[in-house]
C-alpha cells in the first residue's frame, strides 16, 4: 500500500520547493531543469508529478518518471503507474465494490488476519444517485391552458395567497385566473433542506407532491442498501458517503468533491480522480484529470495499486472561430465530438487550446469533456487557466484558496494563457475545429454517433423507414408509413403515426451541469405557454435534474413553473430515463404502438439511447439539448421541419414557430448572469453537510465485519473468495469447453449485463419470486448489483442479445449437449453441474457501452474462461483479465465465419508455463479444426491478475 513519501529517503527530494513561507511543500519538476518538460502536454506534466511523488522503487519506478518525461520518444510504447488522488463511486457500481471489500474483511479474518486492516487507503467518494426511478410524473397540473390574464406569468394556483396554502404563497395574489377544471397549477420545485419560493414574491411555499413522493418511494426501496452504505460510512476508513437526493454523481464531483489542488501532510498536488461512473471525464473540464474506470480497477486504487496505463499519445485539439449566435453549448459538444470520432483516436488523451477555448465556459468545458467516452478518447483535458479562475470565485473557493491554487499551478507550468501561443506544447497530432462552424443537431435514433441535423431531421426519419433494420433502418413498407392510429387518453382521443414522440426526458446526465442550456429551456418553455402552446398529456415528461442546483436557479430565475405547466416537473435528482428507469407508458399509448407496429420517439437530453434502452416500445430515441427535447414534447412528432412548419398552433389558430419563442443567446446570457451566483454553491455545501432525514435516523451495523442477512436479496457476500488461499496456483488450460454463447459484433454491456427493470420472465425474476418478492418489489438490476445470486441470473438477461445459436434477439441460448433453447443462466447452470468450461464467441467490437463490472463479474459466474472475439472495447477487456477471464482475439482477417465455426465444437486451450503478454496461442476443436488467437494481457501485472484468479484475489492474498 502506498504511504506518503518520507523527503529524506525519497529519490527526488530535491526537487521539494515551498509556498506561503516554507509552510507548503510541493514537488516542482521544474527543477528537474530538463528541456523537455516545457513542451509536455499539461495533462502529461500531471502524470509526471504523480511518478514523482509516488516514487517509492515499488510501485512507482525512477525508470518511469524518466519514461513519463520522455514522453515524445515513450508515448504509446511504455506502461507507466498513475497513482490517482481520489476515488469516485457511484451507487450502482459502487455497492459491488463495497460487497466485495466487506466480503474481503471476511475472507482475511477466516486466515486470522485483522479484517480491519481491508480499507480503501485512496480517499473514496460514493454518491447514492443511480436508485431514483420515476414512479410519479405531473402530480401536479401538465398542459393547462395558458395564462389568461397575465401573458407574463404561468397558470396560477388554488389561493391567492402565498403561504397559507399548499399552493400558494404569502405575499398576495399571484394571478387571477383559475388553474383549469378540476386541476392546480404547477407546482414550483425546490432542493430539499432549502425553502421553495415562489418566483414572483420569492417567499416560501411547500414542497410538491411529485418530490416528496417519488424521494420516499425511493428512500423505501433501497432501505436495505442504504443501511449498507451508511455501514460502510462507519466502518471504513477514507470513505464519504454523499446520501440520496443530493444528486448525480458527477454534478457533485464539479460542484463539491473537486479540489483541483489536494493538500496531503504538509505537500499539496493536483488533485486527480478515477471513477465508476462514465462522466467522470467532465471534471477534466476543469483542469482536474480524471478518468472512467470499471468497479474492479477502483477497488485496486482503492486499496493502493496504481492505475497501470500505455503512456498516451495526446491529441491537441485547437479551437478556433467564433460561436454561432443560435448553436447552444450541445451543438458545440457535439460537433466536436462528431470530429474528434472521425479522427480516430480511440485510446488517446486530448488537450484543447488555441483562442477559442477562451469563448467557451466552464460548463460548456465540462460538457465537452463529458462526451470524451463518445469518441473513445480516454479523457478531454482544459488546462487551468484565467476562465477558470473566475468561475471559482463564483462557486465555494475563498480567496485564500484561490491565491494558492494559482501561485501553485503557475509554479508547475500547469496554468494557461489561450492566447498566448507561446505556451502550446507539443502534442502527438493536432486537430482543428472551427467554432463558427458549428448548428444544431441531435443524435439518433439508435446510436449517439449517428448525428442529424435538426434542419434536415424529417427527412433522415423518413430516411429510417425506408432503409433496412440495421444501425439506423426499421424497414418499415410504403404502404404502412402513413398508418395513424386512434386512442382515448384521460376521456379525449388522439392519434399516434411513426415519428410520434411519447418520452420527453430532460434527464440528470451529460447537459443538466450547464446553466445556459437548461436556462434556454426553460425560456423557450416560458415563452411557449405565453404564446399558447401546450403538450399532448399522454406524453411522458419529465425533468430530473443533476442536483439541486439546478432546480434552484430554473426556480428562482422563474421558468420552472412553465416546464412544470408543460409536464417537466422535477421528479427528484438522480439517473432516471438514461438508465431504464422509465414507469411505464399510459396502456392505450402502448396498444396503439402494437397495433399500428409503429416507430415511437423518444428524445432525451442524455448520452446514451441504444434501442430499446428507454422502453421497450420505443424504438427510435434521440439525444438532443433540453430546449429541443421541450420543442418536440410541444411538436409532439420528430418528423417535422422547424424551419417551415410550425411548431403548434393555439387555440385561436395562430401558427407559432420555433423561431419564436428560441431565445436569444443574449437573454440566455443575462439570466445566467443573474441567477447563477455563488450563494447557490454555499447553500449546496450546507445542505449536503446536512444530509436528509431519513438518511440521518437511518439505523445501521456497529460491527468491523457486516452481519449478512441470510434472508436479503439486496445485500449477499459474493463467492469471489470462496476458495481462496495464501498460494497461487498455476493457471490451467481449457479443455474440451462448450460455447455459452455465439455473438456477433458491437455486442454492448447493455446486452452483457443489463440495468433496467427486471423482466418478469426472466431467470433474475424467477429467483426473486422464490424469495417471495412480488413483481412490484424486483426494482432493478442496478439497484441490486451487491447481490450476485441476481446479477448473475442477469447477465445476457437483455431482451436484445442477438444470440446466432437463436436466431432473433433474446435472453436465451442453446444448451449444445441436450439441444434445448435456456435461459442462459439455466444453461450456465447444467454446464456447471457437469463440470463443463464455457467460452464465448464474438465479432467485433465486443464490450463497448458504459463501464459495468458485472458485465466481467457475471459471466465469470457462470463459469466463462475466455472470450474469443474479433476485438474488445478496452476498458471491458480490462475488466474481463481482472476477473480471471481470458480475453483472446482472432489473428487479423480471421472470424468464427472465415474459420468455419459453427459453434457447437468443443474447444480446447492449452496455456503455458510461461505464458507472457500479446502471446499466441493454439485453439483445437472437436472438429480438428486448429487456429491461433493473441492473448490480450497487455503486461505482467495482468499477468499477474490472471494467475491468481483475479485482482480481487491478488489483493486479498497481499494482505495475507
Amino acid at each position: 500500500m502506498f504511504l506518503f513519501p518520507h523527503t529524506e529517503e525519497h529519490p527526488f527530494s530535491h526537487l521539494i520547493d515551498t509556498l506561503k513561507d516554507g509552510d507548503l511543500k510541493f514537488f516542482n519538476p521544474q527543477k528537474l531543469n530538463d528541456a523537455k518538460y516545457d513542451k509536455l502536454p499539461l495533462a502529461i506534466r500531471v502524470l509526471l508529478e504523480a511518478a514523482i511523488r509516488k516514487c517509492d522503487h515499488f510501485y512507482v519506478k525512477e525508470e518511469d518518471v524518466h519514461n513519463i518525461l520522455n514522453w515524445s520518444q515513450q508515448q504509446n510504447v511504455v506502461e507507466v503507474p498513475f497513482s490517482p488522488g481520489r476515488v469516485l463511486l457511484q451507487d450502482f457500481t459502487g455497492i459491488p465494490a463495497m460487497v466485495d471489500l466487506a466480503a474481503m474483511r471476511d475472507a482475511v479474518s477466516k486466515h486470522g488476519v485483522d479484517p480491519s486492516l481491508v480499507n480503501p487507503v485512496c480517499p473514496t467518494d460514493l454518491i447514492v444517485d443511480h436508485s431514483l426511478q420515476i414512479d410519479l410524473s405531473k402530480c401536479a397540473i401538465q398542459n393547462g391552458p395558458p395564462p389568461r390574464s397575465s401573458p407574463a406569468r404561468p397558470t396560477p394556483r388554488r389561493s391567492s395567497h402565498c403561504g397559507s396554502e399548499r399552493w400558494s404563497c404569502s405575499k398576495g395574489s399571484c394571478a387571477d385566473t383559475p388553474a383549469g377544471p378540476g386541476r392546480p397549477a404547477p407546482a414550483v420545485q425546490q432542493i430539499e433542506n432549502t425553502p421553495l419560493l415562489c418566483p414572483f414574491h420569492l417567499q416560501p411555499v411547500s414542497e410538491p407532491e411529485t418530490v416528496l413522493k417519488t424521494q420516499e418511494m425511493e428512500l423505501i426501496r433501497n432501505k436495505e442498501r442504504l443501511q449498507f452504505f451508511k455501514w460502510c460510512s462507519k466502518a471504513f476508513k477514507n470513505v464519504n458517503v454523499v446520501p440520496p437526493d443530493v444528486g448525480a454523481v458527477h454534478q457533485v464531483n464539479l460542484e463539491y468533491l473537486s479540489r483541483v489542488v489536494q493538500e496531503s501532510q504538509g505537500f499539496i498536488h493536483p488533485d486527480s480522480v478515477v471513477g465508476t461512473d462514465s462522466h467522470t471525464t467532465m471534471i477534466n473540464g476543469l483542469g482536474v484529470l480524471g478518468w472512467g474506470v470499471g468497479g474492479i480497477e477502483s477497488e485496486a486504487v482503492m486499496l493502493g495499486q496504481p492505475v497501470s496505463l500505455t503512456l498516451p499519445q495526446v491529441v491537441g485539439c485547437k479551437l478556433v472561430g467564433s460561436i454561432n449566435t443560435l448553436a447552444t453549448s450541445i451543438d458545440i459538444v457535439l460537433g466536436i465530438t462528431k470530429h474528434l470520432r472521425q479522427a480516430g483516436i480511440a485510446g488517446k488523451f486530448v488537450e484543447f487550446f488555441g483562442p477559442g477555448v477562451s469563448q467557451l465556459s466552464i460548463p460548456d468545458r465540462t460538457t465537452i469533456a463529458n462526451m470524451c467516452p463518445e469518441y473513445n478518447a480516454t479523457v478531454s483535458f482544459f488546462p487551468v487557466d484565467h476562465v477558470t479562475l473566475k468561475h471559482f470565485r463564483q462557486t465555494n473557493f475563498t480567496e485564500e484558496k484561490l491565491e494558492l491554487l494559482e501561485a501553485y499551478l503557475k509554479a508547475v507550468k500547469l496554468f494557461r494563457s489561450y492566447e498566448d501561443s507561446s505556451e502550446d506544447p507539443q502534442y502527438s497530432e493536432v486537430v482543428e475545429i472551427d467554432l463558427s462552424s458549428m448548428t444544431p443537431h441531435v443524435s439518433g435514433p439508435k446510436r449517439p454517433q449517428d448525428r442529424v441535423a435538426v434542419s434536415n431531421m424529417k427527412e433522415d426519419f423518413q430516411s429510417c423507414l425506408n432503409e433496412k433494420v440495421g444501425f439506423k433502418g426499421f424497414h418499415i413498407s410504403k404502404d404502412k408509413q402513413d398508418t395513424l392510429v386512434p386512442f382515448l387518453h384521460a376521456g379525449q382521443e388522439y392519434e399516434l403515426a411513426h415519428g410520434s414522440v411519447v418520452i420527453a426526458a430532460v434527464i440528470s446526465c451529460t447537459n443538466n451541469c450547464n446553466p445556459s442550456v437548461m436556462l434556454t429551456a426553460g425560456l423557450l418553455a416560458k415563452k411557449a405557454v405565453e404564446a399558447g402552446l401546450s403538450v399532448k398529456p399522454y406524453i411522458r415528461t419529465s425533468l430530473a435534474p443533476g442536483s439541486g442546483m439546478v432546480t434552484h436557479y430554473l426556480n428562482t430565475s422563474g421558468v420552472l413553473p412553465y416546464l412544470s405547466q408543460l409536464g417537466f416537473e422535477v421528479i427528484g435528482y438522480g439517473c432516471a430515463t438514461c438508465v431504464g428507469n422509465t414507469t411505464p407508458l399510459p396502456e392505450p399509448v402502448t396498444e396503439a404502438i402494437k397495433q399500428g407496429d409503429l416507430v415511437a420517439c423518444g428524445v432525451l437530453s442524455g448520452n446514451r439511447h441504444f434501442e430499446g434502452r428507454l422502453y421497450d416500445q420505443v424504438k427510435a430515441n434521440y439525444l438532443a439539448s433540453p430546449p429541443l427535447v421541450v420543442a418536440y414534447a410541444i411538436a409532439g412528432t420528430v418528423g417535422i421541419n422547424f424551419e417551415k412548419e410550425p411548431l403548434g398552433v393555439t387555440s385561436e389558430g395562430k401558427e407559432v414557430f420555433l423561431r419564436d419563442v428560441w431565445p436569444t443567446r443574449e437573454e440566455v446570457h443575462h439570466i445566467e448572469q443573474d441567477k447563477v451566483i455563488s450563494s447557490i454553491f454555499t447553500e449546496l455545501r450546507a445542505r449536503r453537510e446536512k444530509g436528509n432525514l431519513f438518511w440521518n435516523n437511518l439505523e445501521c451495523p456497529e460491527s468491523v465485519v457486516f452481519p449478512w442477512d441470510p434472508k436479503s436479496t439486496y445485500i449477499r457476500s459474493p463467492s469471489f473468495f470462496k476458495n481462496l488461499c495464501k498460494e497461487v496456483q498455476p493457471p490451467q488450460s481449457i479443455e474440451n469447453a462448450h460455447v455459452l454463447l455465439f455473438l456477433g459484433d458491437k455486442v454492448t454491456t447493455d446486452h452483457i449485463s443489463p440495468a433496467g427493470s427486471i423482466a418478469r420472465v426472466s431467470a433474475a425474476a424467477k429467483y426473486l419470486l422464490s424469495q417471495r418478492l412480488t413483481p412490484r418489489e424486483f426494482n432493478s438490476y442496478g439497484a441490486r448489483r451487491g447481490n450476485d445470486a441476481v446479477m448473475t441470473r442477469g447477465t445476457f438477461a437483455s431482451i436484445k442479445l442477438q444470440n446466432r445459436f437463436i436466431g432473433k434477439p433474446a435472453p436465451k441460448t442453446l444448451h449444445i449437449p441436450s439441444g434445448q433453447t435456456l435461459d442462459v443462466f439455466e444453461a450456465a447452470e447444467r454446464y456447471q453441474k457437469d463440470g463443463v468450461p464455457l467460452i464465448i464467441l464474438a465479432g467485433k467490437g465486443y464490450g463497448s457501452g458504459n463501464s459495468r463490472d458485472w458485465a466481467a463479474k457475471g459471466p465469470y459466474l457462470l463459469g466463462v474462461r475466455a472470450v474469443i472475439a474479433e476485438s474488445f472495447e478496452n476498458m471491458h477487456k480490462n475488466h474481463l483479465v481482472g476477473m480471471g477471464v481470458m480475453p483472446l482475439q482472432f489473428l487479423p482477417g480471421q472470424n468464427a465465419d472465415s474459420l468455419e465455426l459453427c459453434g457447437k465444437e468443443r474447444f480446447t486451450i492449452t496455456l503455458p508455463d510461461d505464458l507472457s503478454p500479446k502471446q499466441q496461442l493454439t485453439v483445437k476443436t472437436s472438429s480438428r479444426k486448429t487456429f491461433s488467437v493473441t492473448t490480450l494481457f497487455d503486461n505482467e501485472m495482468d499477468l499477474a491478475f490472471y494467475r491468481h484468479g483475479g485482482l480481487l484475489q491478488y489483493v486479498a492474498r497481499t494482505l495475507l
